[in-house]
């Protein structure tokens, strides 16, 4: 990987961190010199309404894409949409980069936003959603079934039969059991209120009991799924972004209040999307409180979750946020309409969701961008530059902190359109998590032997170095899940080549590194059926872990029903 000109680390070395340089950049032009405002929220990354399962709501996934006898496809992308045929799909590849450093040094500066203008969409209230067809603008598009899911108890109680001492039960196993309209489709979630597990995938929004995966209830939508903030608000709401038909040309434009805990709809409601920039770019949905907002490349809209109310849509100067983090600690990645129109320039800012006013502003250095957000407190950004990836830690205030120094290693995270074929959360990592102190990353898997292996890494959040390394076991990967009590929760993986009897679980590891700690044993028995999860989202807290495709499809239309798309695992 190429470093930026100007900042070659020493040969051999992965780079050193920048520190910004005091009146480089001096205090920029409009809009940025503004008052400050007072900060919204409080500093923290709680799970937003995952009382039952921590946080982040979409948990980790094994890494990289070893040879599976279920390979997961990779639709072609387009503008707003995945593939369309189905048929032999090829292997979905982990997003590994090198890290490298970041040329140069970013800017704080205290700014205030103002109320955006625009007209505002008036929220219906919305029964219980039907189909819609293609009203002149387009063929309709195959309805497909209900995407509801089957429990299989039968396999679950033949693995259970079969477990060791010591070694976890599989509380429930699900199937996809239905076959899908053409080249398969995104599962989003799983979201967690109380006892409930819930997923949206295709037209469907279900919710299933998590003690035995019977399902509770399940909601039929208007059109496909095509945006979700990755956590729910703390009273169980959930908005999700969904086509305005089911015709072939469906656009992405309206919203659906859902209760997570009855099922009920609530209000629905549409957004105007205009302009090159805004119809081509992704959405970003994030929940803050009681705000949900929908982010594009050019604009983002807010509204109350209670009533759909439209609260903000732009905001009054030439950069505007294209998404949040979902959470107590309302986080923004925006963009700026340069001369050349490219939105080139990037930055990270502290918004009130409900007024949109910025509290404060951290530039990045001109053609780099904000990728993706690892964690909100500490503040960890991931930077991408062509093949470029920086890692920086700033403070609660915006002011830069140090910069991550990775050393010869390649690391691999899994964000955005890795797991999903359409919408790009701001917030949407596996394969990290972090404290106070340190960042946990995971390395690239490789093979040794007759199977793949890893390690996690610390790093020191103020100095930006390597603190210690472990090493997974032979024949399996380790990704972080997330940090309690001092120690670095992470998935192992169920073995394979030589070690493919090995269920995978859940290891803990000390803040000094050390011996993995088992803190959840996978039965042995259900290695195989874990392998099959060979990218699955984990989700652990409670004793139990849940394991989720994030994408469902299949080779052949018996191999996509016949899918396990969730397992549950607990004592």
């Amino acid at each position: 990987m190429s470093q930026p000109p100007g900042q070659q680390p020493p040969q051999g070395v992965f780079g050193a961190p920048y520190e910004p340089e005091p009146g480089r950049y001096g205090r920029p032009p409009e809009p940025y010199g503004q008052q400050a405002q007072p900060g919204y929220g409080q500093p923290g990354q709680p799970a937003h309404g995952q009382p039952a399962y921590g946080q982040p709501a979409y948990g980790y996934p094994q890494p990289g894409t070893p040879p599976q006898p279920h390979p997961q496809p990779q639709p072609p992308n387009g503008p707003g949409r995945g593939g369309r045929f189905k048929g032999k799909p090829a292997l979905v590849v982990a997003g590994v980069l090198a890290l490298v450093l970041l040329a140069g040094g970013g800017v704080w500066f205290a700014t205030s936003g103002g109320d955006g203008g625009g007209k505002k969409p008036v929220a219906e209230k919305s029964g219980s959603p039907a189909p819609t067809g293609g009203d002149g603008k387009g063929k309709a598009k195959d309805e497909g079934r209900e995407a509801v899911g089957v429990t299989d108890p039968a396999l679950a109680g033949k693995l259970n039969a079969a477990r060791k001492p010591g070694e976890a039960k599989v509380h429930w196993i699900q199937r996809n059991g239905v076959d899908l309209p053409r080249n398969g489709f995104d599962a989003h979630g799983p979201w967690i209120v109380g006892d409930t597990v819930v997923k949206a995938m295709y037209r469907t929004v279900s919710g299933y009991s998590l003690v035995d995966g019977k399902q509770k209830w399940s909601l039929r939508l208007t059109g496909e799924v095509c945006a979700a903030p990755t956590q729910a608000s703390t009273d169980g709401k959930l908005v999700i972004g969904i086509e305005d038909s089911i015709a072939s040309d469906a656009f992405c434009n309206h919203l659906q209040m859902i209760d997570l805990t009855t099922g009920k709809a609530g209000w629905r409601t549409s957004y105007v999307r205009s302009g090159a920039w805004d119809e081509l770019s992704d959405v970003s949905m994030a929940i803050n409180g009681g705000t949900v907002t929908v982010g594009r490349t050019s604009r983002t809209n807010a509204f109350r979750i209670s009533d759909g109310k439209a609260l903000w849509d732009e905001l009054p100067t030439n950069c505007q946020p294209f998404g949040f983090v979902s959470g107590p600690l309302p986080i923004a990645a925006a963009s700026c309409q340069t001369e050349a129109d490219d939105h080139a320039e990037q930055l990270v800012q502290r918004i009130d969701p409900v007024t949109g006013k910025v509290a404060w502003t951290y530039k990045v250095k001109k053609g780099w961008k904000v990728d993706q957000f690892y964690s909100v407190s500490p503040l960890v950004v991931s930077l991408k530059k062509d093949e470029g990836w920086a890692i920086v830690v700033l403070n609660a205030d915006g002011t830069y902190r140090s910069q991550l120094v990775g050393g010869t290693d390649d690391y691999a995270t899994r964000c955005g359109s890795d797991l999903l074929t359409r919408g790009k959360n701001v917030d949407n990592c596996v394969g990290v998590a972090a404290d106070a102190d340190t960042v946990y990353l995971s390395t690239k898997p490789v093979f040794v032997g007759s199977g793949m292996t890893n390690a996690v890494v610390a790093f020191d959040l103020d100095t930006g170095k390597s603190s210690w390394k472990v090493a997974a076991p032979a024949g399996q990967t380790l990704m972080p899940v997330r940090v309690e009590g001092g120690k670095v929760l992470s998935y192992l993986s169920a073995g394979e080549g030589d070690t493919k009897n090995k269920g995978g679980g859940i290891v803990a590891l000390a803040p000094s590194g050390g011996a993995l700690q088992p803190v959840l044993r996978h039965p042995s028995s259900a290695a195989a059926v874990e392998r099959g999860f060979f990218t699955p989202r984990v989700v652990y807290a409670d004793g139990r872990s849940l394991l989720m495709h994030a994408y469902v499809t299949g080779v052949t239309d018996e191999e996509e029903v016949a899918l396990r798309t969730m397992i549950v695992f607990g004592d």
